[in-house]
């Protein structure tokens, strides 16, 4: 594997976005950038298409033109762009597998196009297990259709440091891993949410509140213990332990909002039927405003 960050290119104020984001994280990581559009050409005359070189002229203006852009706003930065024929979601994922993060953009939930709704990220994320980011466009360029903006606005103003989702009960080392490193190079504080819910026996108020508080308390204390050799590893990061009753998609949604990045885990299921997303890392993917890292764990 080659360290860099790749990310995804097609045009869209999304990608666009996502480009911004890539070049913030190369500058912090001290890695190259690697810029990426995927493309592929039908094979019926169905669907209208320019023609084959003309597509291919507008991608190198489009990969000329940003990396010219970050060039500018980010001197000392390598960037490197490639055309790379092929399945996008297939293409993404190999030049995924062959960096430290990959990066694309993101409409969420209700929008038709772009890399995530659809079946291009979706797939792509389901075929890499290197970290995937997924960034949304700023509101204002989504309000003006104003691609420059989009360029320029992928970072957040930041303040609201890292987010990670923590089940107690996997062991899911890279995505702590990641979220502490991540924290560590912004310099930032780690909100560790735990989502979990009563057993349906301690819902009735007749049994005795202590054994409610002792059940909070043993969960408190596996976050506790979880976090503990991370804590350790990255003694500069101020971690923030959450552990919140309800639904995991929900909490750790609301948990993200105003934070500079939220991270999930994707545990890896080798199915004869191929991998599968899960419904925590689905929901936050879908209605989580700040960027969105996916990473894979083996599952216990």
């Amino acid at each position: 594997m080659t360290h860099r960050v790749t990310v995804g290119l097609d045009g869209s104020q999304e990608s666009r976005a996502a480009a911004e984001w890539a070049a913030g994280e190369a500058v912090l990581r001290g890695v190259p950038l690697r810029l990426v559009h995927a493309e592929e050409y039908p094979t019926t005359a169905a669907v209208p298409m320019a023609p084959e070189d003309v597509q291919q002229r507008w991608a190198d203006a489009l990969l000329d033109e940003v990396a010219g852009t970050l060039r500018g706003r980010h001197p000392g930065l390598e960037v490197t762009r490639l055309r790379r024929p092929g399945h996008p979601s297939a293409a993404l994922a190999l030049e995924g597998a062959e960096a430290d993060v990959l990066v694309l953009g993101s409409r969420g939930l209700g929008m038709v196009a772009g890399f995530l709704i659809g079946s291009v990220g979706m797939a792509t994320i389901a075929a890499t297990e290197q970290p995937v980011v997924l960034v949304r466009a700023p509101a204002s360029a989504q309000a003006h259709d104003a691609p420059a903006a989009a360029l320029g606005e992928g970072r957040p103003a930041g303040g609201g440091g890292v987010v990670v989702g923590v089940d107690i009960h996997e062991s899911c080392d890279a995505v702590l891993g990641f979220a502490f490193a991540e924290a560590a190079r912004r310099g930032c504080a780690l909100t560790a949410v735990h989502s979990w819910r009563m057993p349906s026996a301690l819902l009735y108020p007749v049994l005795d509140p202590a054994l409610r508080n002792d059940l909070v308390a043993e969960v408190t204390r596996s976050l506790g213990d979880m976090l503990l050799p991370y804590r350790h590893k990255f003694p500069s990061v101020d971690v923030i332990e959450k552990p919140v009753l309800g639904s995991a998609g929900e909490q750790l949604t609301a948990a993200a909002e105003g934070a500079e990045l939220v991270v999930v885990g994707r545990r890896v299921r080798h199915a004869p039927l191929g991998q599968h997303i899960g419904h925590v890392a689905h929901a936050v993917m879908h209605h989580a405003s700040p960027p969105v890292a996916v990473v894979a764990y083996e599952g216990q």
